[in-house]
């Protein structure tokens, strides 16, 4: 049918490969046709050894095949193929790929950890009126996967913070394995683990806030809280889910299993997820838990037909991104006001120049949180400020942001007061630069280099810190950049500053910028 597109989204995940084939349109939205799925254990290898063994490596691509098999049978015209954590902590993930590549021809994307949550918050919200309503309140995001688990806390439709824990089903179960245990010993146990990894996140993160509902994702929910009746409950109490909670700590793994219409192996999984849920529905005091019943394939379809323009969020993503940075930027100490006006100084100088740099919007935002995190290292270390901001930056996950935009931000703060360097930009090898060519790593150091000519700019226009050039006009003119202000008083320190920066902007975008102050009268 027209304005029709057939897409299919894989999930290579730590426990479990899956396929979901969606039919997307701008009228009808996103509709799943078929899914598939078949349990491996990738994590198992990884979390033990820290390598996937030979013989997953081809059970991976022999299911691989299968599906790329009924793709054609669809006709599928996109797909995306993410792997997440298994294959990110693989040491060997490099291999995998590679046997992957050469026998399916499919082109497996290992995501980084802020990228595969982010997805998943986009198929939630293609349930806009709940989701919104939800948000208006206290709300806890819980996606509990195989390898990790994601903390994400909303208030009043604003993100407030987002943190990673290594508390995923199987990562725990593992931790476990050594120890003989019967049920209820093991569910103490894993809520010893749960407990001692929450103890912190509530130090620094909940504190006074109020958690008035959580909205529960992950593999391991969907199974855990089908077992609630028949079908899956959109919403659970925290008393219904306590009762629940205490009939599993009493059953048997076999009656686990077949409750919830699982093998033992699985079963197994439910317990430390269960035992999570328990815990973070006590820890916050949350009165609801929400299930939306969705899967990263559901999220991967949605960031499709996001990226296509076949559908439109009614949440606005991108300000979340923003939220969060500013959020880190107060954990830090940064000078507010100074950052303010490095926004409107950094982003006037990106919007008037558009046509000498080439950039879009994505770039744009990276130039934003760049701005707004340039001077968090002074929290650590006033000398060596620019190396602390880049190691703070590259340690902390911003939702949103892939590895490689993180890795951007992380060296134009960097290079912001040291010498810019286009031979030894720090890019950091690994499975996140697969598929890079030394063309598109050279096009990165490009991005750099524009977005760090801007933030030097930028900062130069407020060196004192007292915002004289706040309200100033900027216009391309003989290809100078005019910045002309009307400031009565002395800007003798923003003008030396601004003279030193515009050799390397000149140089960078073959502009000369000019400060110019018009005095009244």
């Amino acid at each position: 049918m027209a304005g029709i597109q057939t897409f299919a989204a894989i999930d290579v995940g730590s426990f479990e490969i899956e396929m979901g084939i969606y039919e997307i349109s701008s009228k009808n939205g996103i509709r799943l046709v078929d899914h598939i799925r078949h349990v491996i254990g990738l994590g198992r290898d990884t979390y033990k050894s820290g390598r996937i063994a030979y013989e997953r490596i081809d059970e991976v691509c022999r299911i691989l095949e299968d599906f790329a098999g009924i793709m054609k049978s669809y006709k599928v015209q996109a797909y995306r193929a993410y792997a997440t954590s298994a294959m990110r902590e693989a040491l060997n993930n490099q291999v995998v790929l590679d046997h992957i590549k050469v026998r399916t021809n499919l082109d497996v994307k290992v995501i980084s950890n802020s990228e595969q949550r982010f997805i998943s918050y986009k198929a939630i919200a293609i349930k806009d009126t709940e989701f919104n309503k939800m948000i208006q309140k206290g709300t806890a995001i819980l996606d509990v996967g195989f390898g990790s688990m994601q903390i994400t806390l909303f208030d009043k439709e604003t993100l407030v913070t987002t943190q990673n824990l290594p508390l995923g089903a199987l990562r725990i179960r593992e931790l476990l394995n050594g120890i003989p245990a019967n049920l209820p010993l093991t569910m103490d146990l894993i809520g010893e683990i749960v407990d001692n990894e929450l103890f912190t996140f509530r130090k620094i993160h909940l504190k006074d806030r109020e958690i008035r509902n959580i909205i529960g994702i992950g593999k391991n929910t969907l199974y855990l809280f089908r077992g609630q009746g028949n079908g899956m409950p959109e919403k659970i109490t925290s008393a219904e889910m306590k009762q629940s909670y205490d009939k599993l700590a009493t059953m048997s793994l076999d009656a686990v299993a077949d409750r919830f219409g699982v093998n033992t192996e699985y079963a197994r999984l439910l317990l430390p997820s269960a035992v999570i849920y328990k815990r973070i529905l006590e820890m916050t005091g949350a009165e609801n838990l929400w299930v939306p019943g969705i899967r990263l394939c559901d999220g991967i379809a949605a960031d499709y037909a996001d990226s296509i323009r076949l559908v439109k969020f009614n949440h606005d993503f991108e300000r979340d991104i923003v939220i969060e940075a500013r959020n880190l930027a107060k954990r830090y100490k940064c000078h507010t006001s100074h950052n303010q006006a490095l926004e409107l100084h950094a982003l006037g100088i990106f919007d008037t120049t558009k046509k000498f740099h080439g950039m879009g919007k994505r770039e744009r935002l990276l130039l934003q949180i760049a701005v707004l995190l340039h001077a968090c290292g002074k929290f650590i270390s006033m000398k060596n400020s620019n190396e602390c901001a880049y190691n703070i930056i590259m340690s902390t996950e911003i939702i949103g942001l892939s590895h490689l935009e993180r890795e951007i931000v992380a060296n134009v703060v960097r290079y912001n007061i040291r010498d810019f360097d286009y031979d030894h930009v720090h890019l950091e090898e690994g499975v996140f630069r697969s598929g890079m060519t030394e063309m598109d790593m050279g096009k990165v150091n490009i991005i750099i280099a524009k977005l760090t000519a801007i933030l030097r700019l930028a900062n130069s226009m407020d060196r004192s810190h007292l915002q004289k050039l706040v309200g100033c006009r900027m216009s391309v003119k003989d290809n100078k950049l005019v910045i002309t202000t009307d400031y009565a008083g002395d800007i003798s320190l923003e003008r030396m500053s601004f003279e030193q920066k515009a050799d390397f902007f000149e140089e960078i975008y073959g502009i000369r910028p000019i400060l110019k102050q018009k005095r009244k009268g």
